[in-house]
């Protein structure tokens, strides 16, 4: 192992998931599809909002901040993953791995945040529509979006900066597709608990919190929705808070499951897995269910895609 000094290793060598080549290159295709369509996809629906004045409304202002940060946590971990499915040396340099794991846990913070701001911004048209222009007026949207930046970024750099101030003694091989909290924290000869404990409150009162707000919106959206006489209408809200609240629940269930155990009972096989599905597959996943579901979403597109056609 290359040191700077008896406790600091220059770089950390992941173990990723198979060493068998033609499964990594498998795994390779695969997962550069699944980048690809996620950046395209998020992409799109970026342009499309700021493209569409119909779309100029927060929900999709909340929409467009959230395909911005699938795009850029799943950038944070997908190029890197993607070399190492071909490298026959699978390393990242100490001061990459800690910036990796920072972008990786604010874009993932703040990502809660926003969703949690979208429930809201759907409870507030749906149940309190005369006062809705009042309660996700221009102001509370944008200060909604700052305070997830803010404190996606805060939390972050507490995580890392007491991360990589711990002694790595043994070993520098990360049982991981990339550097994040657990696995690094069980390379650590050092005592802890001081991580840990930051770890369970800082992931806890982020994620349970934004997930309770999520859960209360949903509940409060579908009370009401049970109050309108069209069958129809109760019929595609359903549907839609259905959709919205599987994502969502998968993509807490996940994160849930990673940051809220000790290190102790670390899994480094279930845990890559569960993984993966957070931060690469989740991402592509988000612009299907928040956008092409949505009937305005689509006739934006529509519109979009003729008028292009008309002016060729």
């Amino acid at each position: 192992m290359l040191w700077k000094n008896a406790t600091t290793p220059l770089e950390f060598i992941f173990v990723g998931f198979t060493e068998h080549l033609p499964f990594r290159v498998t795994l390779f295709l695969v997962f550069l599809i699944i980048y690809v369509l996620t950046v395209v996809g998020n992409v799109g629906l970026i342009v499309l909002v700021s493209t569409d004045s119909s779309l100029q409304t927060p929900m999709y202002y909340f929409l467009s901040n959230l395909s911005f940060l699938d795009i850029s946590y799943s950038t944070a971990i997908a190029p890197k993953m993607l070399a190492n499915f071909l490298a026959s040396r699978k390393s990242i340099a100490f001061c990459a791995c800690a910036i990796q794991m920072f972008f990786f846990a604010c874009f993932a913070d703040a990502e809660c945040l926003i969703l949690a701001a979208m429930a809201y911004d759907r409870y507030a048209a749906i149940c309190k529509p005369l006062h809705y222009a009042t309660l996700v007026s221009r102001k509370v949207s944008l200060s909604l979006v700052a305070l997830a930046y803010c404190s996606g970024s805060m939390t972050s750099l507490v995580h890392v900066s007491l991360a990589f101030r711990l002694p790595f003694c043994g070993s520098n091989i990360v049982n991981h597709f990339f550097c994040d909290i657990p696995p690094l924290l069980a390379l650590s000869c050092a005592d802890t608990h001081i991580n840990e404990l930051l770890l369970f409150s800082l992931c806890g009162t982020i994620q349970l919190g934004t997930f309770a707000v999520i859960l209360v919106s949903y509940l409060c959206i579908l009370t009401t929705v049970l109050s309108i006489r069209s069958s129809s209408g109760r019929a595609k809200t359903f549907s839609t808070c259905a959709a919205h609240l599987t994502a969502v629940t998968l993509f807490y269930g996940a994160l849930l499951f990673t940051y809220l155990r000790p290190t102790a009972s670390y899994s480094p096989d279930a845990d890559k897995v569960v993984s993966l599905f957070y931060t690469v597959v989740f991402p592509m996943l988000n612009p299907i269910i928040y956008s092409l579901r949505n009937k305005d979403v689509k006739n934006s597109l529509q519109k979009l895609i003729e008028r292009k056609w008309i002016f060729k």
